[in-house]
């Protein structure tokens, strides 16, 4: 696999490097810091983090404090609160303090809902996919495993229908895993769950044994645009709804009013008619939506 180590970022997306080592950094994260900072998290990307997660959030904030270098949470929080507007920095600190977990085909039936159900409804009754490309959007995609999946699933359903068309969008806050998604390179642990025919026409691995990493193929990582979004904002700024939106095991890391609120936001996103797919472990109990469940954690905008 010769790209694989060859990653850079292109475009205006920037470049990785390699960040220096980072000293130990003893500093005790108080009440008093913990409400302040949770409260900036919340603010900001909508996040709850509850007072049994002080340790964590301490611990994760004092790689913000190596990094510049500081001595204490209150330098900390003069850097970030002696300003206006949002910084770089401020950033930085949402980038450390969400939680990045996904898969790659995780909840599988989704997929094969999609395939089976969804595609051949929406092509049916809208012509979507044919008369313009399939709009998907991956919410909160992190790493950027959704996404690709999304597009091998796509690509195999284009080997019966060469006229169906497809655009994939995948946004995150987290900036540091949009850097990884760009790349495409994972562990190749991190790939078994691809069925292993997938595995030989979308993954290259790397020709030294020693390197146990795999890349998705050109092909695959040009059908998958990325871009930063914070959910808490008043206007995503897209240009048209989506046919499809994944959004999974994304809204249990908020309350339950930040929950409507942004599945409120979704759901105005989605074209009427047209699919959202959820976390088997959230739930719409109880909340005011336009959508119609249809499936095990799926719904359609009625």
């Amino acid at each position: 696999m010769s790209d694989v180590g060859n990653a850079g970022i292109k475009q205006n997306e920037g470049s990785l490097t390699v960040a220096p080592a980072l000293k130990k950094c003893d500093a005790r994260l108080t009440d008093p810091d913990f409400d302040r900072f949770s409260k900036l998290v919340y603010d900001h990307c909508g996040i709850k983090l509850p007072s049994h997660k002080r340790s964590k959030l301490g611990a994760r904030l004092r790689k913000r404090l190596r990094a510049h270098p500081l001595a204490s949470f209150e330098e900390y929080a003069e850097l970030i609160f002696s300003r206006d507007e949002p910084t770089q920095e401020l950033i930085k600190l949402i980038d450390v303090v969400t939680t990045n977990k996904t898969d790659f085909f995780r909840e599988p039936a989704h997929f094969d809902y999609l395939i089976q159900s969804a595609l051949p409804f929406l092509i049916e009754t809208f012509g979507a996919g044919i008369n313009k490309p399939l709009n998907i959007w991956s919410a909160g995609c992190s790493t950027g495993k959704e996404p690709y999946n999304l597009a091998m699933v796509f690509k195999e359903f284009q080997l019966d229908r060469p006229d169906f068309r497809f655009d994939i969008l995948g946004t995150d806050i987290c900036t540091g895993v949009l850097e990884k998604f760009v790349q495409g390179i994972y562990a190749e642990v991190k790939a078994a769950p691809i069925p292993e025919k997938l595995k030989k026409k979308y993954l290259l691995r790397s020709k030294d044994p020693e390197n146990r990493m795999v890349r998705i193929v050109p092909e695959l990582r040009s059908l998958a645009r990325f871009r930063r979004l914070n959910f808490m904002d008043d206007n995503f700024g897209f240009r048209e709804p989506f046919d499809i939106i994944f959004c999974r095991n994304v809204i249990i890391y908020f309350d339950r009013p930040t929950q409507e609120r942004l599945l409120s936001k979704l759901v105005d996103n989605l074209e009427s008619g047209r699919y959202i797919f959820l976390g088997h472990s959230e739930t719409l109990l109880g909340l005011n939506l336009p959508l119609k469940q249809v499936a095990p954690s799926v719904y359609r905008k009625i």
